[in-house]
């Protein structure tokens, strides 16, 4: 049978580029803004099949075991660990301000308060805005650029089928993951500790006016003051979203160092 080959092995190469996009696919699949339902699957195998295709142009991996075997198998888990880890990262520093917009729009009263996303769920109104402004400062300051540039790296660092499982860097992730809570607790602090101080506020003037309804009053104020902490501290906010994205960067930095 004749073989079209055009220069090079076909067969060979296209198994090498599925063996190259297991990295890139776990990564894409794992980071929180490419796995949203509204960015087809196509477009998410079509972004891993491009970086797989560069990076055999580009890097210099060398040759790849073969997929159809048991170690080729086995190496395309660790392949998939990698890329996951690298968009877990990312999953992380963005649950952060989903965890202050919850404390905060419980403060404020409006936890029950749920909005129609573009995906067509239900979030709530609070951690959607977070969302939208982490999405906006993530790719206005550059940061999926960094992403994707430690993605290629990687596959010079850690050539495929190389050993990275290593249990020292599972516990760097699984310790990131605290960074959620402290970074979330840091957001919503001063906007926390207003609404303490209005439903303080609520509480004395209820009992200097008993004929004053708490509920009736202390809702409205809630939200108003809510409203008006967002909106006096919403540099306070974006340089800790900043911060929390460098940070995030850096931690996924050392996962491919």
């Amino acid at each position: 049978m004749n073989v079209v080959t055009l220069g090079v092995p076909l067969e060979a190469e296209f198994w090498r580029i599925v063996f190259l996009m297991a990295r890139s696919g776990g990564a894409l699949v794992a980071a929180p803004i490419f796995m949203a339902t509204g960015v087809p699957a196509l477009v998410r195998v079509s972004v891993a099949a491009a970086i797989a295709i560069f990076v055999a142009l580009w890097v210099p991996v060398g040759p790849v075991p073969q997929v159809q075997s048991f170690v080729g198998m086995i190496d395309i888990v660790g392949e998939l660990a990698i890329g996951l880890s690298l968009g877990f990262v990312l999953q992380i520093i963005f649950a952060a301000p989903i965890l202050a917009s919850e404390i905060i729009g419980g403060g404020m009263g409006l936890s029950m308060a749920v909005g129609m996303g573009p995906d067509g769920a239900q979030h709530p109104v609070i951690g959607r805005f977070m969302t939208v402004v982490m999405v906006i400062l993530f790719f206005g300051t550059g940061g999926h650029l960094v992403w994707f540039r430690l993605l290629i790296e990687s596959y010079a660092v850690f050539p495929p089928g190389a050993p990275w499982m290593e249990a020292d860097r599972f516990r760097d992730i699984a310790f990131f993951g605290g960074t959620v809570f402290l970074a979330g607790l840091v957001i919503a602090l001063p906007i926390t500790f207003l609404l303490l101080l209005v439903q303080l506020m609520a509480g004395v003037l209820s009992r200097s006016a008993p004929q004053l309804n708490i509920f009736a009053l202390g809702l409205p104020l809630g939200v108003l003051a809510g409203l008006g902490g967002l909106i006096l501290t919403a540099p306070i906010i974006f340089a800790g979203l900043e911060e929390l994205i460098e940070l995030g960067l850096t931690q996924a930095a050392g996962l491919v160092t």
